[in-house]
């Protein structure tokens, strides 16, 4: 059995980041201050689209959903590199560690599976059938539930302790992004083919209201806990929504890069990070009731898939293999 580190720190993972000889900056127009590119990691022989990420704290490493490769990749972030694959998944696209039970949860959209596997040497731990595009996941760590948006229109609730299905919340379409309010109980949900925005009740098991959108393509989401505030990004056209989290107000309506799926918010900065397709992160600063953009980011076509990490104060960029050139993981240290 492969053995692994087992404990990093949030500064020596920075630490060891920043180690790396620096990138180039931000093209001329860019504002270099919001974004510096500190580390590039090869993800090896990676094919096609890469989906979501997410990181494990307890050994300081990211999981890659390489959905066209049908792999898992493991970064360690202190050795700079790959250091296992996960082989012979059906399109992976969501990816979640999961605490309470120290596992790493991989929702497949090929076969509507979840596959489970122990976060110390990746073992296969189990499997869940939801029958259908099974695709983000999310770790309600109050409550001790995983919820992962499947199918036509349904979010399956996990008990992560009996590692099973205990419930399922139907919705009227494939859900996206979604995003847990756990003080509330509420969950917002992305519905891109209805164009809208469905409010689920936890407690009750069911939709319970549904904000339309004017925009098309609503795919990432992220909440603003300090403005109370729900952030969509659309993709038809471009640009990013907000809207009051108590009754769905529309607050403003901001410019922003194309073919955008991942979006975060720096609670320390009071900033906003949108990944986009297009090969840009732009970068929006709260001003009131709306954001500005201070910063459009160059970063390479396709790269449209993102985590910002608050534990270690990095954001992590995806970029698929293209022309030659292999997959990368891109590492931003966000200034000042």
């Amino acid at each position: 059995m492969t053995r692994f580190k087992t404990s990093f720190g949030p500064v020596a993972i920075a630490a060891a980041l920043l180690a790396a000889p620096m990138m180039p900056r931000p093209a001329p127009g860019a504002d270099a201050t919001a974004l510096e590119l500190a580390a590039k990691i090869r993800l090896g022989d990676v094919k096609g689209r890469i989906d979501h990420l997410a990181f494990d704290p307890q050994r300081g490493r990211i999981f890659v959903a390489e959905l066209g490769n049908g792999t898992v990749g493991v970064v360690d972030l202190e050795a700079r590199k790959v250091v296992h694959v996960i082989p012979d998944l059906k399109e992976p696209q969501g990816v979640a560690y999961v605490p309470s039970s120290d596992m790493l949860y991989v929702a497949n959209a090929g076969d509507g599976a979840v596959r489970l596997f122990q976060a110390g040497d990746y073992g296969a731990a189990g499997q869940i059938d939801l029958g259908d595009d099974a695709d983000n996941i999310r770790v309600d760590t109050v409550d001790n539930r995983v919820l992962v948006g499947y199918g036509r229109g349904a979010l399956a609730v996990i008990d992560p302790e009996g590692r099973r299905k205990i419930a399922d919340i139907p919705l009227r379409a494939h859900p996206e992004s979604f995003q847990l309010v756990p003080a509330s109980g509420r969950v917002f949900v992305n519905l891109p083919q209805t164009r809208e925005i469905a409010v689920v009740d936890r407690g009750a098991g069911q939709q319970i209201g549904a904000w339309p959108m004017n925009s098309g393509g609503n795919f990432p989401m992220a909440l603003d806990e300090q403005g109370k505030r729900v952030l969509v990004a659309f993709r038809t056209p471009p640009g990013i929504g907000v809207f009051a989290r108590g009754e769905g107000a529309a607050i403003a309506s901001i410019e922003a890069c194309g073919d955008a799926d991942d979006l975060f918010v720096d609670a320390r900065r009071r900033r906003v990070y949108v990944s986009c397709g297009e090969g840009f992160v732009d970068v929006f600063a709260a001003q009131g009731s709306t954001y500005r953009r201070v910063a459009h980011v160059p970063t390479a076509r396709g790269a449209r898939t993102s985590l910002f990490s608050p534990e270690l104060d990095r954001l992590f960029l995806a970029v698929p293999a293209a022309s030659g050139q292999l997959a990368e993981m891109w590492v931003f240290r966000p200034l000042p």
